[in-house]
């Protein structure tokens, strides 16, 4: 019920479309119920042969017809109204989903599974709007015509109408206990439907390493293992959803011929307490009671599809109630600097049980080129996700220009470095807009002289339409020309900052040597962190700092670490044997 009131403040800004539905509604079902008391009198009007009222069934049919069509005439537009409020609310959803996945903190997302979000975002959505709103819509109004059918039950034999009323809790209890039993069975299959969206986003993503290392049968036999649990999960699910239904209608056909009995029984008179009743009192009767039990089925049924939605609508709640980044507008915001960064006694884990950076200081000055080694793991790249502020520090602190990074915007801060990392970001669109990316406003001529900057130029020229060309990740570019727009980015928005991750790794030597020089141009003046595996990229650096287990281990320039004889010089050496 929690999840359903959340759900329904949702639609306050279609309030007027929700107040329509219950107008349209409540007439709609108050016209069909009158329409059994007209065909109850018209059958009192064919008393015997010779002994019909043709006036009076005339009328009764006239306005029998005209009942009919303006109840179809409601139902009409309280479906059209509850369709505005559904859509409409869940376009709302899914709007403040997509504004919420963009203000979660980078831990959120390198901790969740980019399938599994996915799924939240676009299917679990769509089974909300299916199943909770619609259903919530067929719950209302099977509630309206219980409660109008059990008035004029009562209006027209309390004896009967409390025979009704005393079977109805079976059909309930029935219900329950099958909604009970499909509630577990439909959250695991929704826990699951996002693991199989997850693991399909992972393989067809990585079908070329999939296919390097001979990987497709493992690759199916582990989606055909999560295959078979939602495949059993499912059954499970549509076994209980399926037989909620008919197990009412059971029950409720017992009602029926309990009332039809008894009902028959009074109006031959064998039954003097049940009290006299014409044969159309009866039809319309028999009718009532169709109708009272009609919506227990719909609403059996409606609670196995509610029990779907709510463990969709739950795992969307879970992304909205994830605490985002910290609101910070407040604070100072950036518009340029100087570059001057000072690292002191930082302190970050991952996690609480595996410690990684305890006691990390540095200081680099404007200008200097800082160069990170160590092996994998060691917490370079950690480094840069701390400068960036896409992970907090747990202590110490940073000073850009001698102000803590904690009391300036992220947005700010982050558009003082430009970042070229080992993966490449190609977006859909042209050529020239995915190197205008960071700068959007750039002149054509900016962009055309960022790509000759990044030795792009040539290459971008023999595409078919040049700068103009259409590109996407996947659309044949190779790794290496994917890696020059990512430099040829950095090159447009010309930042004071720079990180440099592995930023040549994919890139031949002699256009890494063009490259590089190119990188010295850019650096001059800039303050600048590079982190490479090929030390040959990094003896030029001011500074060389050698990590290890997030601590630093070895530092100073080439020539200084390579006369200590340690960790840095043997793999210098290891690199260049021979």
């Amino acid at each position: 019920m929690k999840i359903i009131f959340r759900i329904l403040k949702y639609c306050r800004p279609y309030l007027g479309y929700f107040i329509l539905t219950i107008i349209c509604t409540l007439i709609g079902i108050s016209l069909s119920l009158i329409a059994p008391l007209l065909i109850g009198k018209a059958i009192d009007f064919t008393i015997a042969e010779n002994h019909v009222d043709f006036a009076g069934l005339i009328k009764i049919v006239i306005v029998l017809a005209l009942t009919v069509c303006i109840s179809g005439l409601f139902q009409w537009l309280q479906g059209l109204f509850i369709n505005k409020l559904a859509f409409g609310t869940v376009k709302n959803l899914r709007s403040e989903l997509t504004v919420k996945l963009e203000e979660l903190p980078i831990s959120y997302i390198d901790s969740n599974q980019r399938g599994d979000m996915i799924a939240r975002v676009i299917s679990d959505i769509e089974i909300l709007s299916d199943g909770l709103l619609q259903g919530f819509a067929q719950l209302f109004t099977g509630i309206v015509t219980i409660l109008g059918v059990l008035i004029l039950m009562l209006m027209i034999n309390m004896k009967i109408a409390l025979i009704v009323v005393i079977m109805t809790p079976i059909s309930l209890l029935v219900a329950t206990k099958i909604t009970k039993l499909s509630h577990d069975a439909f959250q695991k299959q929704s826990a699951l439907r996002g693991n199989i969206g997850a693991l399909t986003e992972e393989l067809v993503g990585n079908q070329k390493l999939v296919k390097a290392f001979a990987y497709e049968d493992r690759a199916e036999q582990r989606f055909s293992n999560i295959n078979q649990e939602l495949g059993e999960a499912g059954l499970k699910a549509t076994f209980f959803a399926s037989i909620s239904n008919p197990a009412t209608r059971f029950v409720n056909n017992l009602i029926y011929a309990a009332v039809g009995t008894v009902g028959a029984l009074g109006a031959v008179g064998t039954l003097p307490w049940i009290g006299v009743m014409t044969v159309g009192e009866l039809a319309t009767f028999l009718t009532y009671a169709n109708q009272y039990t009609k919506p227990f089925n719909e609403i059996s049924g409606v609670f196995a599809e509610l029990q779907n939605a709510i463990s969709c609508t739950q795992r969307v709640f879970e992304i909205l109630d994830t605490p985002s980044e910290p609101d910070d507008s407040n604070f100072e915001k950036l518009t340029s600097c100087h570059g001057d960064l000072e690292i002191r006694h930082i302190a970050f884990s991952y996690t609480e049980d595996k410690k990684l950076i305890q006691d990390f200081s540095m200081h680099a000055h404007t200008g200097q080129k800082i160069a990170i080694v160590g092996k994998t793991g060691c917490g370079k790249s950690t480094i840069i996700n701390l400068l960036l502020r896409f992970y907090e520090i747990q202590k110490g602190e940073i000073l850009l220009d001698g102000k803590s990074t904690k009391n300036l915007t992220r947005d700010s801060l982050r558009k003082q470095f430009g970042m070229v990392l080992q993966e490449t970001w190609i977006f859909t669109g042209t050529v020239a807009e995915n190197i205008a990316y960071g700068k959007p406003n750039a002149t054509r001529e900016e962009i055309e002289q960022a790509g000759r900057s990044a030795h792009a130029h040539g290459f971008i020229k023999r595409l078919p339409n040049g700068y103009d060309t259409v590109i996407s990740d996947h659309s044949g570019l190779s790794q290496g020309q994917k890696q020059l727009l990512c430099i040829a980015r950095i090159m447009l928005t010309n930042p004071p900052m720079l990180i440099l991750d592995e930023a040549t790794s994919s890139i031949d030597l002699r256009t890494e040597h063009r490259i590089q020089k190119a990188f010295e141009t850019l650096m001059q003046g800039k303050t600048s962190f590079i982190i490479a595996h090929r030390l040959s990229t990094i003896r030029s650096a001011d500074w060389i700092l050698v990590m290890q287990d997030g601590n630093i281990m070895e530092q100073g320039n080439h020539d200084m670490l390579m006369q200590q004889g340690g960790y840095y010089a043997s793999l210098y050496q290891s690199q260049f044997a021979g």
